[in-house]
């Protein structure tokens, strides 16, 4: 059973503290930004608005949420990465050419929001977070590809599921071998902090995933599956020393799939959705309802076949 440990603190911080957060953190930082261009291509595409039973209404549950209404990308054995956008109710269009080129060796990869800004009438990632065959962090935005450091390795696992600590930018979960759950925060410019120890345990799961708020309560959660299928919740807390609460049971069967990722809020309501892939092929949509005990509604198919070609989504 995975444990969460850390300092408590007493607050939660807000998004509108980033700065101060930044200013105190910022001379710990483990990922100075490099300048020279490395690797492969990205070629941002617009992002989508939420739209929803109400424009009016659906803006304002995502941008209060705080959860990014993000594109959904895959990406392929010879690295090209295809990107996919929300059209309404869940439902999502493969999006014109290639998002990225020359991807081939990365895991891990995610999208982040680095700078934690309202764009439109929504939160939106900026580029997404990728580490090399060799270790090393890269990320890619509008721009060349930036090399980060080194070191990255030594995790199994590494998951950008938002603001989990609470300041504004994304931040990154990272587990080592160990089980051992690491916390990095996002200062802007998609720079980051010390990591911070957060919990053991965590080698008791073979999926963790997340990118935004599923409860309803403005924090970003996660959900890990066990290895024999069970899903738990892991409710946002805003403590960066303490990011999650103690585990609360989804629900049971969820070794058919074989992959469960986030990229955000899919539908537009404000609430991350999970998605989910099975042995087949198909994409399943598994939209958040604002509940820590039902978090899920019923599944909903987004992709009949063919989602097995893609080695990594995200």
């Amino acid at each position: 059973m995975a444990k969460t440990s850390g300092l408590n603190r007493t607050g939660v911080l807000a998004r509108v503290t980033v700065a101060a957060v930044t200013a105190a953190l910022v001379g710990t930082t483990t990922a100075a930004v490099a300048a020279e261009p490395v690797g492969p291509t990205f070629k941002p595409a617009q992002q989508a608005q939420p739209t929803g039973s109400g424009n009016a209404t659906a803006a304002a549950a995502t941008a209060a949420s705080g959860t990014q209404y993000n594109n959904l990308f895959g990406v392929h054995s010879n690295g090209d990465v295809i990107g996919y956008t929300p059209v309404g109710g869940g439902t999502i269009q493969r999006i014109a050419g290639k998002a990225g080129t020359g991807w081939v060796g990365y895991k891990h990869m995610n999208q982040a929001d680095t700078d934690g800004r309202l764009e439109g009438n929504a939160y939106h990632s900026d580029g997404w977070y990728a580490v090399t065959s060799g270790g090393r962090l890269h990320h890619a935005s509008n721009g060349p590809v930036r090399d980060l450091g080194g070191g990255w390795n030594i995790y199994n696992k590494v998951v950008s599921a938002g603001n989990t600590g609470g300041a504004g930018p994304d931040d990154i979960l990272a587990r080592d071998g160990a089980g051992v759950l690491w916390h990095y925060l996002g200062t802007g410019n998609a720079g980051l902090t010390q990591r911070y120890r957060i919990g053991s345990g965590w080698n008791a799961y073979t999926q963790i995933a997340g990118k935004g708020d599923v409860t309803g309560d403005g924090r970003a959660d996660v959900v890990a599956r066990d290895r024999g299928g069970v899903l738990w919740l892991y409710k946002g807390t805003g403590n960066y020393r303490a990011p999650f609460s103690s585990r609360i049971r989804v629900g049971s069967g969820w070794n058919m799939y074989n992959h469960l990722f986030s990229s955000g809020d899919l539908d537009g309501d404000g609430r991350a959705d999970l998605v989910a892939r099975d042995g087949a092929g198909a994409l399943w949509l598994y939209k958040g309802r604002g509940s820590s005990s039902s978090p899920y509604g019923t599944r909903m198919k987004i992709g009949t076949s063919g989602w097995n070609n893609f080695r990594a989504l995200f």
